[in-house]
């Protein structure tokens, strides 16, 4: 089963720079520590090979369009986290029952904030933040239960949409409780979008209130409003804003506190309030619009919780001892799923945001703390990108290193990478070597959870390594409730998304134009379909796109087409290897995949982004660059080459050097070109 491992470790090895003769020593005492190390751990514990070579899921018949199901639910489907709780608002009571006391949600203090003048005469802002305060399961309830019961007052209807445009944070979560007590349906937006986008949301779905933040108000929403004219109450999470004459008329302005007064006042006259049903929406979630006008997807109470049943199962140890830190935006799929999974296993979740993440992140003043050193989680989610962006980071250190601390780094790094291929751990390295780089999040990350886009084999490894945990790769949508895929936190091999959750079950459907078929040797290929209880409603107001993408089979359950293409190894895990939207045909013929000449091209020194563009009308693919500026700079020092940042970005002498060096990494990465010539 070794051929799992999907790249082996001499591939992702470091170069090092060293005397022959002493590397050869190091090497003897390296082996001699090895051997001395592998007996105790022989005996006392359980190789992480042996586990990762388990049978983690099966096809349900030998038909090749059977369904594959994870071993622990051949038997049927799992659906629900606790018994009796069909719909978030009896799951959190349930939470608030058990765990009534504990502390769940925590924000930092905002002890101070100055303006930095930068070296090029911008102006940053900096901050300097305090201890994490918390609210218990019980201030959340009793918060929630108000604010929901000040909506009600406000005029907001059971079964009828109320937005929320705000940045990540506690009154983010408290106000989703609110609605899902309430049985109000959530319109999630991105707090990314642009004005058009989020015009098209808050119409098509004919919300009257709203909650966002100050700066959101201030920066994005104020231009727009008199484009919803069907939009009465703008509620402000912290704090209200200066009155603006631009308003139009009938448009008023709360502050969430003032609300949460109202409806304590409300909540005094025990009126029973409209209880949700499972089948009923939770939430309308707007995709980001990065291929055209963001589509809203219907998700059932039903659907939520049997996603988060499928993910909880696969982390184990869940419980009060965790911490999570939640900064990816609550508007997405996998950081909402991630965050009611916490709540729902009585974890703290602390929140953060990009700028504020590490202590050197861009908003944290100098020598103060970032949130993850003040915060120490056990449990983290990333999308590749901030991980790609750690990767760089790092590695760009350890080049600056002195000779000696490098080859040090590097022995160590190449040594563990040996030893994780093995299934074996590295006690001593992770002690002195790696934990300088572990502290980075904190110190205590246990599982670090990544979905959104593919990552890619070299930044999982580093991840592996560098922060001492297992990298738990997963694969779902929106449209599954972000629900599809998890790997084992035992299974280290690279490139794949594990095995199906216990949520759901996948199958592989042929894809003739592509040349991918469930009967493929040595491994079935084809378009992957979701099935089960996640499987979303469909898309808001969209009948067309709703039919094209989901349907029911004979026994009622619901199907995603999710139009990437799929294939299973032996052991039941499955790997995204093709999306057939990315596929594009060049001018001779042969098919180029975008997404993997973006992934294989976007780890480079001297690329913060790329995004790569072919059509079939020209023989050769285009990539629009985003440059590190660090490393852009210093490539035109050693070509000569001088000017400003923007002359050096326009320069067609520049535009071919980094041509040059795309090239050559092109040329060294052998499934560069397999992923070219398809």
């Amino acid at each position: 089963m070794n051929n799992l491992i999907s790249s082996k470790p001499s591939t992702m090895k470091l170069k090092q720079t060293i005397n022959p003769i002493l590397l050869y020593f190091i090497h003897f005492i390296i082996s001699l520590y090895t051997i001395l190390t592998y007996i105790p751990f022989y005996f006392l514990s359980e190789s992480r090979q042996e586990k990762s070579n388990q049978i983690k899921a099966k096809p349900v018949n030998s038909s090749p369009e059977s369904a594959y199901r994870s071993v622990n639910s051949l038997d049927g489907l799992v659906s629900v986290l606790y018994p009796g709780c069909d719909t978030l608002d009896k799951v959190f009571m349930y939470a608030k029952n058990k765990f009534k006391d504990k502390r769940l949600l925590g924000t930092r203090e905002v002890l101070n904030e100055e303006d930095e003048v930068q070296p090029n005469g911008k102006i940053f802002k900096k901050v300097i933040l305090g201890h994490y305060n918390w609210l218990s399961y019980e201030d959340v309830f009793v918060r929630a239960l108000n604010f929901g019961s000040g909506l009600h007052m406000l005029g907001q209807k059971p079964k009828t949409n109320i937005a929320i445009f705000c940045e990540t944070r506690a009154e983010w979560m408290i106000a989703a409780q609110a609605c899902f007590m309430y049985n109000f349906q959530l319109v999630t937006l991105y707090a990314t979008l642009g004005g058009p986008a989020i015009v098209h949301g808050l119409n098509e779905t004919e919300v009257t209130n709203i909650i966002t933040s100050k700066e959101l108000l201030q920066t994005k929403l104020k231009d727009i409003v008199s484009l919803v004219p069907r939009l009465r109450h703008i509620i402000t999470v912290d704090g209200k804003p200066p009155t603006w004459s631009e308003f139009p008329k009938g448009v008023i302005v709360h502050t969430m506190a003032a609300v949460q007064a109202l409806g304590a006042k409300g909540s005094l006259e025990n009126k029973p309030h409209s209880k949700p049903l499972p089948s009923d929406i939770a939430v309308i979630m707007y995709t980001s619009g990065s291929t055209g006008i963001p589509k809203g997807v219907m998700i059932s109470h039903s659907n939520i919780i049997a996603g988060i049943t499928g993910m909880a199962k696969r982390i184990p140890r869940l419980g009060e001892e965790d911490v999570y830190i939640g900064y990816l935006p609550l508007a997405h799929v996998l950081e909402l799923s991630a965050e009611l999974v916490c709540l729902s296993h009585g974890c703290r979740i602390g929140y953060s945001s990009p700028q504020t993440l590490a202590d050197q992140s861009s908003k944290i003043k100098k020598g103060s703390k970032g949130d993850t050193s003040m915060l120490k989680p056990t449990l983290m989610a990333a999308v590749p990108e901030i991980m790609d962006r750690i990767y760089k980071n790092v590695m760009n250190k350890v080049n600056e290193m002195s000779s000696f601390q490098r080859n040090l780094f590097i022995l160590a790094y190449n040594y563990k990478m040996e030893q994780i291929s093995k299934g074996r751990s590295t006690p001593l390295c992770d002690s002195f070597v790696f934990r300088k780089v572990r502290s980075l999040l904190g110190g205590n990350i246990r599982l670090l959870l990544c979905g959104g886009a593919p990552l890619s084999a070299a930044t999982q490894r580093f991840m592996n390594i560098c922060f001492c945990c297992p990298v738990g790769q997963g694969y779902g949508l929106t449209e599954s409730t972000g629900a599809g895929t998890i790997t084992e936190v035992w299974d280290y091999n690279t490139g794949r998304v594990g095995a199906p959750l216990v949520c759901c079950e996948i199958k592989l459907k042929n894809w003739e134009e592509g040349g991918y078929f469930n009967t493929d040797k040595p491994h079935p290929r084809g378009e992957i379909l979701i099935g089960g209880q996640n499987v979303t409603m469909g898309y808001y107001k969209n009948e067309a796109k709703t039919k094209a993408d989901f349907f029911e089979d004979e026994n009622g359950q619901r199907w995603l087409c999710t139009g990437d293409i799929g294939e299973f190894d032996p052991d039941g895990c499955l790997k995204i290897i093709d999306r057939k939207k990315d596929l594009v045909k060049l001018q001779a013929g042969e098919y180029v995949s975008l997404g993997k000449v973006e992934a294989a091209l976007k780890n480079l020194p001297l690329i913060d982004n790329i995004c790569a563009y072919a059509n079939s009308y020209h023989s050769y693919v285009i990539g629009f660059v985003v440059p590190n500026q660090k490393e852009l700079t210093e490539l035109a020092r050693k070509k000569g080459l001088k000017g400003t940042w923007e002359e050096l970005c326009n320069s067609c002498e520049m535009e071919n050097e980094v041509l040059k060096v795309l090239s050559e990494a092109a040329i060294s990465d052998p499934f560069f070109w397999a992923t070219l010539l398809l």
